[in-house]
């Protein structure tokens, strides 16, 4: 199946970079592209799109604001942020806004292909340690413990509760299992039930929601 990208930069010539790199690709192919947000969702009303590469800084519409508005739709693209910078502040608010992933715009074509590819499978991509530093910085301006706790934690068995909070420090499934003694396959599935049972979409959003709820803080535990 070929994944339908769009890409979404106000510089033609990073727009002409990705597009050169995705056409090499059998799987994948540029469907669209947008120089600012406001285009970009133009263009989303007509145009079926599986992964948007979406930028942060543009002009008329951010990149978050985008983002935001794009999921907020039935059935959205994925959205994957490409920032210059690696704690870019615009970073989490992204992710907060329901993207699936950032990575940097200056990262290699074979991890861009594989971030597409995660992204679109249904994966998130922030890694472990990129995840552990942006909710070290930006998780004490999230709302925490005044936020009411998310009703649907309360349908997580204790075990799930205690992966959830794993995730929600940045550890890998490996690492999780490591920790509680458990296979890698038994994580995987714990994961999944806590996505379908709160209704999230990956990892990403389990790590925001257990910040936001008081479930995790930042730098400690639950």
């Amino acid at each position: 199946m070929t994944i339908r990208v769009m890409l979404v930069d106000d510089q033609v010539l990073l727009r002409t970079g990705f597009r050169m790199v995705l056409a090499a690709q059998p799987d994948m192919e540029v469907v669209a592209e947008a120089g600012d947000g406001v285009e970009a969702l133009q263009v989303l009303r007509t145009t079926e799109v599986d992964v948007v590469l979406m930028d942060v800084r543009m002009p008329k519409l951010d990149g978050v604001e985008t983002t935001r508005r794009i999921c907020a739709d039935t059935d959205p693209p994925k959205v994957l942020i490409l920032t210059t910078f690696d704690l870019d502040e615009y970073a989490f608010s992204g992710l907060k806004a329901g993207a699936s992933g950032f990575m940097l715009k200056d990262v290699p074509p074979g991890e861009l292909l594989a971030a597409i590819r995660a992204v679109h499978s249904g994966d998130a991509v922030v890694a472990p340690s990129t995840t552990r530093r942006l909710l070290d910085r930006f998780a004490p301006i999230l709302p925490g413990t005044q936020q009411p706790q998310h009703k649907e934690l309360e349908r997580l068995t204790d075990r799930e509760r205690e992966v959830m909070v794993l995730v929600a420090q940045g550890l890998s499934n490996g690492e999780i299992a490591a920790r509680l003694v458990l296979s890698e396959a038994t994580v995987k599935t714990h994961v999944g039930r806590i996505l379908t049972k709160l209704g999230l979409r990956d990892r990403v959003q389990v790590v925001v929601l257990a910040y936001e709820t008081g479930l995790v803080r930042a730098g400690g535990h639950g």
